[in-house]
């Protein structure tokens, strides 16, 4: 809710002061006045209310602002029933700005502890639910404060994520303090002892639910007290006594259904409680390993008319006992709640209860993605969660959608996606019903449904049938959204599909990038917005890849936005997308003009030079990358160097031997593209980057000595780093590479530097000093000058006819030399320029001149000599 709204809340209770309008039919009212214009305040109240029904409550609240009489409107009782505070920071100021509307307030879900500690200023004393994520640290005094507050409850559930500061304290107090409630789940309590069971037993008569899911030890003696419960989950809790279990548990005449799943229960407690618990209809065992190394554990069981829902058994052949109209097992949960007529409450307190356990079973048991149930996935797990997924339950459905996007995801580092998983979605239908939920106004669902979107995405199947039902317009839409969740899982989701080059385009025409770039400016650095940031920034790197996206990036203000968050983001993972999106932006310098733009943009080079330094290797190469490709601008490759480029890329080279080959190649080409300047490149010398460089000559990937022989080949044309090559051992590097390299380019490039070390021009530099050692020098130069000439001939030959050579070697003539010339183009050269002419290699005559003319005085050497 806006700042603005709040100071204009009314205090206290209000009476609607409506405006007495005969209701007709909208249309009437909906005419042009005067001007022109549609007078939108004459509505009939009813119509404007329901308008407010579709609205989340940041636009509800909006929208009654407009005016006095819609701001009365917006107060009624009937709009604020319910209310998700998941997605705000609600301080006690807000809370109590709000409480005059929330007085008839029944519904209430808040995400963290800082939110629990505010409620109490809502003074909702109707309230009958109260549901929290988050929790990990709220506590018993804030949790029993909250009850004392709200008397009337009847439904308290705090996870899935684990309460490990409430102990049985709070669940005392709970029972004291609400005894009318109805349902239980907590997830996550250390210890629930007996003192804690015993007062909801004793205070609670109406107590049908509970759902202690996660936790450490129960009291299981105790538990046997509590005669009312008619469902019970202990789902993933450990240290069950299930010998005491199954004592005590059966005497819980009204219980219906257990829940057991992912526990070590044993094979003889399950057939106790079949036996033993008469009104039991229902046992959930989903990965119990015992229970699956003993598969016959329900046959022998005294279970007739007993259903058990386990990992090997056919959930929906199970369910069909209580169905027998059904024609499709699979439709037992779509024909359940399509029967409006004749309702049976008992079945749908049942269903309801069965929805909500097998939704938190599978997101946990797809959380922790355990060995050996991709079957079960396939045959059965999908189609529940898509079942799930049409839930009247909201958070039945956030839950599915959160499950499919857990258990699609078979490594988190690397995200892959395994296939069968992701087409088992789509063939059930799952696009359009994820797509559905991502259109609904209530930001929970979005949240969750965009995250499966986003991460099924990576599958590019499921990418293209995503973007073939509007998915690519509905995510750009989300990502404009003003809850913090709902856009990071939307620009997650565009950072997805943006990976395939067909949907780069469509993104675009959809304002994706505009709304990209509009989310880096929105949210603030550090906190909890860094999450849309990084994935903001993720998805414009991969579309500034495109050349047409990268144009519209600029336009839309993306560069001085991806420079602001290198400048001033600490966020490791926002520095490395921000820098890749540079990288990417800078690669397009032959097509458009933002490779100079990125460079003039204010601290953009100081940035990236900056983040050179890193601890993090992926932004350390990204950074590298980015100033690899702004280094083919001579303004942006000077201003590098001013920005102590030089020195930060030699020593990322010197430190970079063990590092990724990614950022082996990222190092030496940054350096490669700064030593085209004749001062940079004596700088390299000077700061000690030739040894580096020689060292990634040496490795075995191809495009980490093809890019190092590139930088060594600019460096040699300066005498005095050519001397440094060679006293640090790059000839037999170079001599390697132009022999043995799969890579044409690299054997052409240490071709290329051998034949502008050993030109002469070096040996003014090698004799300097002491007579004694310029003749050791000298001696040791000429060694090498041999090795280099005989491999480069080597290399010639393997291209060219080695009679036209033998034919230029003995004539000199121009006819001759030009034939040998035009044979020794190196195609594949062709984007390379030479330092000096600032031509393309492939048709630069001093570079092709250089290395022939070297092959022939080699030749003519080796001719007399014999």
């Amino acid at each position: 809710m806006s700042r603005r709204v709040r100071r204009k809340c009314v205090k206290g209770a209000q009476k609607l002061d409506l405006p007495n309008q005969p209701e007709t039919e909208d249309a009437d009212y909906l005419k042009l006045n005067g001007d022109g214009l549609v007078d939108w305040t004459r509505l009939p109240n009813d119509t404007v209310i329901q308008l407010f029904t579709y609205l989340n409550y940041r636009d509800r609240a909006n929208l009654a602002s407009t005016c006095k009489g819609w701001r009365s409107l917006g107060s009624s009782s009937c709009l604020w029933k319910t209310l998700d505070l998941r997605a705000h920071k609600c301080d006690w100021s807000i809370m109590s700005s709000m409480a005059a509307r929330c007085i008839n307030l029944e519904k209430l879900k808040f995400r963290g502890a800082d939110n629990a500690d505010s409620l109490i200023s809502l003074k909702a004393k109707n309230l009958r639910e109260i549901s929290g994520d988050y929790c990990r640290k709220l506590n018993d005094s804030i949790l029993a404060v909250i009850v004392a507050r709200h008397k009337l409850l009847e439904v308290l559930q705090l996870g899935p994520d684990f309460c490990e500061r409430i102990t049985s304290d709070a669940i005392v107090a709970i029972g004291f303090c609400c005894p009318k409630l109805k349902k239980l789940r907590l997830s996550g309590i250390r210890e629930i002892n007996k003192d804690a069971i015993n007062a909801l037993a004793t205070h609670c008569p109406d107590l049908s639910e509970i759902g202690f899911i996660d936790c450490l030890n129960i009291d299981e003696t105790a538990l046997g007290n509590v005669v009312s419960l008619r469902f019970l989950s202990v789902a993933g809790s450990t240290n069950v006594k299930w010998g005491l279990a199954a004592e005590f548990w059966t005497k819980l005449i009204n219980l219906q259904g257990i829940d057991i799943s992912r526990t070590d229960v044993l094979p003889a407690v399950v057939m106790r409680f079949f036996s033993s618990i008469k009104g039991l209809k229902i046992l959930c065992a989903l990965n119990c390993p015992s229970l699956e190394e003993d598969t016959t554990v329900y046959t022998k069981s005294s279970c007739y008319g007993k259903m058990m829902l386990s990992s090997f058994r056919d959930t929906f052949k199970e369910l069909s006992l209580m169905f027998p109209d059904t024609k499709n097992d699979r439709d037992i949960f779509s024909d359940w709640r399509a029967k409006s007529e004749k309702r049976d409450a008992d079945l749908d307190e049942f269903m309801t209860w069965l929805e909500w356990i097998l939704s938190h079973s599978l997101f946990r048991i797809a959380e922790s993605n355990p060995h050996g149930l991709d079957q079960f996935w396939l045959s059965q797990g999908a189609d529940l969660l898509l079942n799930l997924l049409q839930s009247n339950q909201e958070d039945v459905q956030e839950r599915a959608a959160t499950g499919l996007a857990t258990f699609v995801v078979v490594d988190d580092e690397n995200t892959n996606v395994d296939v069968g998983r992701a087409e088992a979605v789509m063939k059930g239908g799952g696009i359009q019903l994820l797509l559905g939920l991502a259109r609904s106004w209530k930001e929970g669902l979005q949240t969750e449904s965009t995250k499966a979107i986003a991460n099924l995405s990576v599958n590019p199947a499921f990418a293209k049938s995503v973007a073939a039902g509007g998915g690519i317009e509905i995510l750009a839409n989300l990502a404009r959204s003003l809850n913090r969740m709902v856009a990071e899982e939307a620009a997650g989701g565009l950072w997805n599909l943006s990976v395939g080059e067909e949907h780069k385009g469509a993104i675009a025409e959809a304002g994706g990038i505009k709304a990209l770039v509009d989310l880096i400016f929105k949210w603030p650095r550090g906190g909890g917005g860094d999450g849309v940031l990084e994935r903001a920034a993720g998805a414009l790197a991969n579309l500034a890849a495109d050349d047409k996206c990268s144009i519209e990036v600029a336009n839309v203000g993306g560069i001085n936005a991806l420079v602001t968050l290198a400048r001033k983001c600490k966020h490791e993972g926002v520095q490395e997308q921000a820098a890749r999106a540079l990288a990417n932006l800078a690669a397009h310098g032959d097509s458009n003009t933002n490779n100079a733009a990125v460079g003039l943009e204010v601290g953009a080079l100081e940035a990236l030079v900056l983040l050179i330094r890193s601890s993090n290797d992926g932004v350390r190469q990204e950074a590298a990358g980015a100033l690899w490709n702004l280094s083919f601008d001579d303004r942006n490759r000077e201003g590098i160097a001013l920005a102590g480029g030089v020195e930060a890329l030699v020593a990322l080279a010197q430190s970079c031997s063990e590092a990724s080959p990614s950022l082996q190649e990222r190092a030496a080409g940054a350096l490669w593209g700064l030593s085209v300047s004749e001062a940079n490149s004596i700088a390299i010398g000077r700061e000690g980057g030739v040894s580096p460089l020689i060292t990634l000559a040496k490795s075995q990937t191809e495009d980490v000595h093809e890019t190092a022989a590139g930088a060594l080949w600019n460096l040699a044309f300066n005498p005095g780093n050519a001397l440094r090559i060679v006293e640090d051992g790059g000839v037999l590097a170079l001599i390697h590479l132009c022999s043995s390299s799969q890579s044409k380019m690299a054997r052409f490039m240490s071709a290329l530097a051998l034949a502008y070390m050993f030109d002469g021009r070096m040996d003014e530099n090698a004799v300097a000093g002491s007579s004694t050692e310029g003749a050791s020098k000298s001696v040791g130069l000429e060694r090498a000058r041999r090795m280099a000439l005989q491999h480069i001939e080597t290399f010639v030959l393997t291209f060219a006819d080695p009679q036209a050579f033998s034919a230029a070697a003995l004539s000199s003539a121009p006819a001759p030399l030009a034939q040998v010339t035009e044979s020794a183009r190196i195609l594949e050269a062709g984007h390379l320029r030479c330092r000096y002419s600032n031509t393309y290699i492939s048709t630069c005559m001093p570079c092709i001149y250089k290395y022939i003319n070297l092959y022939i005085s080699t030749w003519q050497v080796v001719q007399s000599s014999c």
